[in-house]
């Protein structure tokens, strides 16, 4: 049964059996591990998990890659049909390991909606567009430092373990991709996501101002002792802490 990738789905296949190897091998898996695959594909991944699990739960929107899958008659693979975006993944366990080959048209909405369920989640590895890893593992005083760097490293432990070349997948997209590890932190810098989420995105509305300008509707210098002729990418991870506790002792 073949199957042609879909755009609306963001689909590129892995096809490199020495880069599934390695990505195997960084997951790791554990006999009983809950792990759950984002967007299995045609399995190129989920057949070698398996190989090493007592089951194994994949997220799949497409109605022929589920055939496809339903079709290889594995009993140890539990098939959900649905949108990895809206999916509840406290249905399966409260205690996850989630990998994947993630859509890139999604990957950083999914990456905040998979932050809202941190306090279920062990670990996650997923191969992403290297830009996207680049964003979320960069330091503060770099251009591509931003919100999606300060919100997941807040949350986890971020790791780029490697590139993979566009030759590993079929079709071959335009891009590099690259393996991201995060490692849910056991004390988070903070609980409140929310307020983080709302102090962070603000910052970084306007990246060529300073925080002075991006924040004059909430907070002003004299309320907090972070400098605010910087501009937001030049905060770390904990000056961005000490915003968010500042504007809440303001309201």
């Amino acid at each position: 049964m073949s199957h042609q990738a879909r755009k609306r789905f963001g689909q590129n296949f892995l096809i490199d059996d020495q880069i599934v190897n390695r990505i195997v091998a960084t997951i790791s898996p554990k006999k009983n591990d809950n792990i759950v695959e984002i967007g299995p594909g045609k399995g190129a991944l989920t057949f070698p998990l398996l190989e090493h699990l007592e089951h194994l739960s994949v997220i799949e929107i497409d109605r022929d890659l589920i055939s496809l899958l339903k079709s290889k008659k594995q009993e140890k693979l539990i098939i959900y049909e649905a949108d990895a975006l809206k999916f509840d993944y406290g249905v399966i366990s409260n205690n996850l390991r989630i990998v994947g080959n993630l859509p890139y048209n999604i990957s950083s909405p999914l990456l905040f909606r998979l932050l809202s369920e941190k306090n279920q989640i062990i670990d996650m590895i997923f191969m992403l567009q290297k830009e996207v890893v680049d964003r979320i593992v960069a330091k503060h005083g770099s251009k591509t430092y931003g919100r999606l760097s300060v919100m997941m490293q807040t949350f986890f432990e971020v790791e780029s373990m490697f590139t993979v070349p566009k030759e590993s997948f079929d079709p071959k997209p335009k891009i590099e991709s690259a393996i991201l590890y995060l490692k849910t932190r056991a004390k988070p810098l903070t609980e409140n996501t929310k307020l983080l989420e709302k102090i962070v995105k603000v910052s970084f509305s306007q990246r060529r101002k300073t925080l002075k300008n991006c924040l004059k509707s909430i907070l002003n210098q004299e309320q907090t002792e972070i400098d605010l002729s910087q501009r937001a990418e030049m905060l770390s991870v904990e000056n961005f802490i000490t915003l968010m506790k500042d504007y809440e002792k303001q309201n």
